[in-house]
């Protein structure tokens, strides 16, 4: 530090003056002023000592000289031979010249390694378990994870490697850069290491020695000098940056490549040639290489995870190469995450810092390779070695790993790394044990808040009860919703949170990415934790409620779509949760098609404005799931103005609006025929006329059936062409029009059975896509204006006389071709639609004989959740519907389609009573006869 001369002390400036003008003989001695030329006198002869003084001690602290050598002495000289004894005795003289010479050595000579190097003294063996049990455990987990990675994702040998196309030329132009850190503490493994790395095959580009907090920073200083390179750095700091120093050190490089060494590895002489050579192959450039990893824990018998420290425990998982137990790495094997040394491209090193740690004290190992994983799909592997050449190896001397005891044998370190890994898990980490072991789930909820967690509840709570079903629930975290939080809203446990078992996610949102008022890192933190979580777990359904925030919204949006598997993201209103807990019935292969259906609502309106705005009300009242709804109004040319107004202000708040009118009127079999074609296999078209009234559950009956029954890989249904929201109260067909009651009909069954009816409905009714492409092709090809000419008549069916009805046909084919529709059943014959029974096109028209009593078409709206009254609260399996044929008789679909067969009169003829019509079921179009089963 440099010390600044004072302006204002002029004592000095004084006295020197003062000796001066005495000196000059400039001074004028005056009687007044004896005592000045005294003071003067005394301190000129004081001044004249110290000079004599200080030439005598400089000279006897100075290299001994042999004074008889020089022709002439000057007096200090002189006096400082003949003073000698009075001044230094000669025991201090000895000292001060021993003294002198080393200090003056250390200036001028240079200092080489041999003088200030030491090393660690291994004075035992390297450690052998003697445990038989532990080496079978460990031996059997190692070969299962090296037969899984090589049926994988292929594993080679160092030669194999070596082998294959890399990047980089390492004798040419092309060499790669190469920046070594090496960080030390205590340990004297310095000079080892910069031998080795000054004789490596692959000549480094710079090599920096980092020292943070260590007490031996100045014997460091001066190894580093010794070697007198210039590529050789000395970077210190008096404080301790941890394990995480070294990695911000990295991002300052330059380099290619960086390789971060422990102070306890000394690399063999290949080593940065075989890293670089690997690290420039295509299947590895996007990964981390070490000589050292570990496979995390596999999950017990008791769905619990142990301790990676857990002793005596195969599930604990592996440390690999293990001396102790003779395991060594002869193919390159995929960890979990590597420690002691670290060798990837300057740019990796930068996703160690995208996420906070939740320590710095510890568990940057484990960091990075999650971090690298997670969000550049990046893996950690440990290279393999040529067992008779110790120049391949990363760890030529393992016993130094004994030498000083590491922090992760600590009990206190052990319970946070166990936190730690446990928590990459739980965030998307996709382990080795996760790889191996997909897990196959129902359903994966997700709460950004902790109100969500509340509403979400009564579903993920019927998840977990139903026998053999499998859910849990995701959590943002932090400050948006705290696990604990989450829990005590679930009525779990706060414990549930820290248990090593899979039940509920933290993802620490907030807490880990810190406070933004950007929503790109809320963005990023749950889309890649999601990925992971929905790869190692592969649910069926993510489920999360409608009005979540829109940037979490995209993320789980992108997620899902992540999984080549299929994950549907079910977005449900809160209102709906409570009511859809029938999602917990449906198998898995089920709810993956969750968003595949499109269901539009199709309105015929024509003049009775009334009718249609309690229509559009107890539309727009009813429960969804989120879905996308289109709706569309088929208005004829004689509509009138207040049915346009109501139809054009009408406010549809889940899909697109469609108003379509007329030009020619065309009548009620145009307007219900035309009014929906399918645009895909999984279009559903819901037809109703305008006098028709839903309940609020349609909707849901209408999912869940299709679900069940139609998009389920294991149920085969193809006779099932429509669901019927409506339940009737007559035998249609039959001349006398008989009352019927299906619940005292099936009572036998389960009052409350739903059944497979050969009538269609059209008074409310879901048409399946293949079969109403096939009934548009039907019905051009039979259509007449006189009735009587239709060639099909169905024996004993008043449906032969019917003119100018869109049902006539409809029910032709259905008969012809064994087809049916599923049909509610529930107490009083409540349904999903009711028929007011309005004046119109049939109903009290004049050329209509027919009268019809209300009481026998009006049947009451179900208000309440149906899921409770079906038989064992959910639908039942396919092969226990019960049928009906056209004529309310029991009848198996074989028999049906038997009595189609023997009628004969479809638009192709086939030879005999075992053979239907079959059809394209893209265009429709009749393509040949078939057996039928």
């Amino acid at each position: 530090m440099r010390f600044a001369r004072n302006p204002n002390n002029r004592s000095g400036d004084y006295l020197e003056g003062m000796l001066s003008d005495y000196v000059g003989g400039k001074a004028k001695v005056k009687a007044t002023k004896t005592g000045c030329t005294w003071l003067v006198t005394a301190l000129t002869c004081l001044q004249l000592a110290f000079a004599v003084y200080a030439t005598i001690l400089l000279y006897y602290m100075s290299p001994p000289v042999e004074l008889r050598t020089k022709p002439e002495f000057t007096w200090a000289t002189r006096i400082a031979r003949n003073m000698k004894q009075f001044i230094i005795p000669p025991h201090v003289h000895g000292r001060y010249q021993e003294a002198a010479s080393l200090i003056t050595a250390e200036i001028f000579s240079p200092i080489t390694p041999s003088q200030v190097c030491e090393h660690e003294r291994i004075d035992f063996v390297q450690k052998k378990s003697s445990d038989v049990q532990m080496i079978k455990l460990k031996r059997e987990l190692y070969d299962e994870i090296l037969d899984f990675q090589s049926k994988t994702i292929g594993t080679e040998t160092l030669s194999e490697l070596m082998a294959m196309k890399s990047q980089w030329d390492m004798r040419g132009p092309n060499r790669p850069k190469v920046t070594v850190l090496l960080n030390h503490f205590k340990r004297k493994t310095l000079c080892s290491q910069l031998d080795s790395l000054l004789q490596q095959s692959l000549p480094f580009h710079q090599v920096w020695v980092l020292s943070f907090g260590s007490p031996n920073e100045h014997s460091l200083k001066r190894i580093v000098e010794s070697y007198n390179d210039s590529r050789i750095s000395f970077i210190s700091s008096s404080y301790d940056f941890k394990y995480y120093g070294r990695f911000q050190m990295a991002l300052q490089t330059e380099a290619d490549l960086v390789y971060i060494v422990d102070d306890d590895m000394i690399p063999g002489k290949k080593m940065l040639q075989i890293l670089s050579h690997v690290a420039g192959t295509e299947k590895y450039k996007n990964s981390v290489l070490g000589s050292i990893g570990r496979i995390l824990p596999f999950r017990q018998k008791d769905f619990t995870f142990p301790s990676y420290r857990k002793f005596r425990s195969k599930e604990a998982g592996l440390y690999l190469p293990d001396p102790a137990y003779d395991i060594t790495v002869q193919k390159i094997v995929q960890v979990d995450f590597l420690s002691s040394s670290w060798f990837l491209s300057a740019e990796l090193v930068k996703a160690l810092f995208i996420e906070t740690p939740s320590t710095f004290m510890t568990g940057e190992d484990l960091h990075l390779s999650y971090q690298l994983q997670k969000y550049r799909n990046a893996g950690s592997f440990v290279l393999p070695v040529d067992l008779t050449d110790k120049e391949t190896w990363g760890d030529s001397e393992h016993r130094l790993a004994y030498v000083s005891e590491t922090t992760v044998i600590f009990k206190d370190i052990v319970q946070v790394r166990d936190d730690q890994w446990w928590r990459a898990l739980s965030t998307g980490y996709v382990t080795q044990w996760a790889a191996m072991y997909p897990q196959k789930i129902d359903a994966l909820f997700y709460a950004h808040s902790v109100d969500e967690v509340k509403a979400l509840a009564p579903l993920l709570e019927k998840f977990r009860s139903s026998v053999g079903k499998k859910a849990y629930i995701v959590v943002s975290g932090g400050n948006f919703c705290p696990c604990e939080d989450a829990a005590a809203a679930l009525n779990w446990p706060k414990s549930a949170c820290k248990e090593r078992r899979f039940k509920i996610f933290d993802l620490q949102v907030g807490a880990l990415s810190g406070a933004s008022n950007s929503e790109v890192p809320v963005l990023q933190a749950v889309y890649s934790s999601l990925k992971g979580l929905i790869k190692i777990h592969n649910p069926s359904v993510i489920i999360t409620v409608t009005d979540i925030d829109p940037n979490v919204k995209k993320a789980l949006k992108m997620a899902s779509e992540t999984n080549v598997n299929g994950t549907a993201l079910v977005l449900l209103p809160r209102s709906s949760v409570s009511k859809v807990l029938w999602m917990a019935d449906l198998r898995s292969t089920a709810l993956q098609n969750w968003n595949r259906m499109r269901i539009s609502v199709n309105i015929i309106t024509q003049s009775r404005a009334p009718s249609l705005t309690r229509l559009l009300k107890s539309l727009s009242d009813a429960y969804y799931t989120g879905d996308e709804i289109p709706v569309s109004f088929n208005m004829d040319s004689k509509v009138d103005e207040a049915t346009i107004k109501l139809v054009d202000s009408f406010e549809w708040l889940h899909g697109p609006k469609t108003l379509r009118r007329r030009i020619i009127q065309g009548g009620l079999i145009r307007a219900v025929s035309e009014s929906w074609y399918p645009t895909s296999d999984d279009d559903f078209g819901l037809l109703l006329e305008d006098d028709i009234e839903v309940s609020p559950y349609y909707y849901l009956w209408i999912k869940y059936a299709l679900l069940a029954y139609h998009y389920d890989p294991q149920v085969s249904l193809p006779e099932l062409s429509s669901i019927s929201l409506y339940t009737p109260r007559l035998v249609e067909v039959v001349k006398e029009r008989p009352r019927w009651n299906p619940t005292e009909f099936f009572n036998r069954i389960h009052p409350n059975t739903p059944y497979l009816h050969q009538l269609p409905c059209s008074w409310g009714a879901v048409f399946f896509p293949k079969h109403w492409r096939e009934f548009y092709v039907y019905m051009n090809m039979r259509f007449t204006e006189d009735a009587k000419a239709n060639p099909v008549q169905i024996p004993k069916s008043r449906t032969n006389g019917w003119q100018a009805s869109w049902k006539k046909f409809l029910i032709d084919m259905m008969y012809l071709r064994g087809y049916v529709s599923l049909y509610p059943n529930f107490p009083n014959q409540a349904s999903f639609s009711t028929n007011h029974m309005e004046p119109g096109a049939h109903i009290s028209a004049k050329d209509n004989v027919v009268r019809h009593d209300k009481a026998d078409f009006e049947v009451p709206l179900l208000m309440e959740d149906f899921r409770t009254l079906l038989p064992n609260g959910k639908l039942p399996p396919a092969s226990k519907l019960p049928s009906l044929n056209l004529f309310n008789q029991p009848v198996s679909l074989k028999g049906l389609k038997a009595a189609g067969a023997k009628l004969g009169q479809d638009v192709l003829p086939c030879n005999n009573a075992t053979e239907i019509v079959t059809v394209d079921h893209i265009t429709g179009l009749p393509q040949q006869c078939s057996k039928f089963i």
